[in-house]
């Protein structure tokens, strides 16, 4: 028998509920779970803020055991440093706007005005929220049905030697074991004002005999984006 919850929804809300539920590949057995999955905290006391905690603890869990046997060579640390990216908000966001979240979000008149439909972290907490909703409407089986739906292509195409790492960590990585001298960054000029500089730097890569140049507002992102570039050259070879 169907929650009396559900009873309380309307049936223009039941309907876009089940179009989302479609989508995810689920059916509820009762629909309120998805509802409440779905609301912010700005609407009340009834909030998924209860689901979301028990969704972040999901999603780690069936993470950690889907890289536990899918990369069976993969050392704790490299797993968690996987896990900790296909986890984080901007992930989950992502995920989130995959499914067209912000349609149906149940939001308050301050978080409607601000424009918090697209805001990224909740469509994040949405997700983490919807894990849980399926765990407790149908079981770890489900939930961990959802996580697949959700991490099958991105697992797929995952490189763990390259996931959470800064480009020029991984340039680094690569040329040590080629047992190629390490690149070096050099600053070539900086402009603009105090507030608002611009840093040029190059990146010179002994096996390539080459520089390369990026631009960025700070030396950190130009040596990544110079180092990203170096990289992409060494692909090629």
């Amino acid at each position: 028998m169907k929650n009396n919850r559900s009873a309380l929804l309307s049936t223009e809300r039941q309907a876009k509920l089940q179009q989302l539920s479609k989508k995810l590949g689920y059916e509820f057995n009762d629909i309120s779970y998805l509802q409440r999955a779905l609301t912010h905290r700005s609407m009340g006391a009834t909030n998924n803020e209860r689901l979301e905690f028990l969704g972040d603890s999901l999603v780690n869990f069936i993470i950690a055991d889907m890289l536990f046997h899918q990369f069976t060579k993969l050392p704790e640390g490299d797993m968690s440093r996987v896990r900790a990216h296909l986890v984080k908000g901007d992930t989950l966001a992502v995920i989130g706007k995959e499914y067209n979240l912000s349609d149906y979000l149940v939001l308050g008149p301050g978080e409607l005005k601000s424009g918090g439909f697209r805001r990224n972290s909740i469509i994040a907490d949405s997700v983490e929220a919807i894990i849980a909703a399926v765990y407790e409407d149908g079981g770890l089986e489900a939930c961990r049905d959802l996580v697949n739906r959700f991490y099958e292509k991105r697992l797929q195409e995952l490189d763990p030697k390259k996931i959470g790492k800064d480009p020029k960590t991984r340039l680094q990585e690569y040329l040590q074991s080629q047992q190629q001298p390490l690149p070096e960054y050099s600053i070539i000029s900086v402009n603009g004002a105090a507030h608002a500089q611009e840093f040029t730097v190059s990146c010179y890569v002994e096996k390539l005999n080459t520089k390369f140049e990026a631009t960025a507002s700070s030396r950190r992102k130009a040596e990544q984006k110079a180092a990203e570039t170096a990289l992409e050259a060494l692909d090629q070879l």
